[in-house]
């Protein structure tokens, strides 16, 4: 199979302070089975960035375009509308090589401070869950469902924390996690993301 082109794509790890317990959770969304893209997986709220993100963004550069294709995929997928000024930059995802489909992924944190209203479009998203970094890690180990491997090591790097605050604390550290580490898809400074 020949090497395919990743496609630029955002991915929103939406967060928010657990109602019931001392804990913070995070929604996932479940795919489709029908899609060919980690169908049938719980996954963050995400999409490819389309051209019009390109059109729409400074310069038209990646990285703004990836922080709007990331709003307007949350609203799409999630009915949830977020400003890409609440947008944290955490991480990049590229698909490995020979594979049939590869994106190459901008991860962005937003902490919720108010309440929202789920409505997933009972197409491409068919079901939602708040559910804690800890007990989706659980219930992925126990085959209750699938993971992809970004999702599942996303809630690892998240699950130390317990409040709004101390994850803040650790995004304002601006650790970024680049997956593969030499990854040539990842050029931040000439994409437009100063982080």
């Amino acid at each position: 199979m020949p090497n395919i082109e990743p496609v630029p794509a955002a991915t929103v790890v939406l967060v928010r302070k657990s109602p019931q317990q001392e804990d913070l959770e995070v929604l996932l969304l479940l795919r489709n089975s029908k899609l060919a893209f980690h169908g049938g997986h719980w996954v963050f709220p995400g999409g490819r960035v389309d051209k019009a993100d390109f059109q729409d963004s400074a310069g038209g550069l990646e990285y703004p375009a990836a922080q709007r294709a990331a709003v307007r995929e949350t609203s799409e997928e999630a009915g949830i509308d977020i400003l890409e000024s609440q947008l944290v930059h955490t991480a990049h995802w590229t698909t490995p090589p020979n594979l049939a489909r590869r994106f190459s992924t901008w991860f962005f944190v937003c902490l919720m401070t108010e309440a929202v209203k789920v409505n997933v479009d009972n197409q491409e998203i068919l079901d939602h869950r708040w559910v804690s970094p800890s007990a989706a890690l659980a219930e992925a180990d126990s085959d209750l469902f699938v993971l992809p491997r970004p999702t599942a090591v996303t809630l690892q790097d998240i699950a130390p924390y317990k409040s709004i605050s101390a994850l803040n604390e650790y995004l304002s550290r601006g650790d970024i996690r680049v997956f593969p580490d030499d990854s040539p898809y990842y050029r931040p400074a000439e994409m437009g993301c100063d982080t």
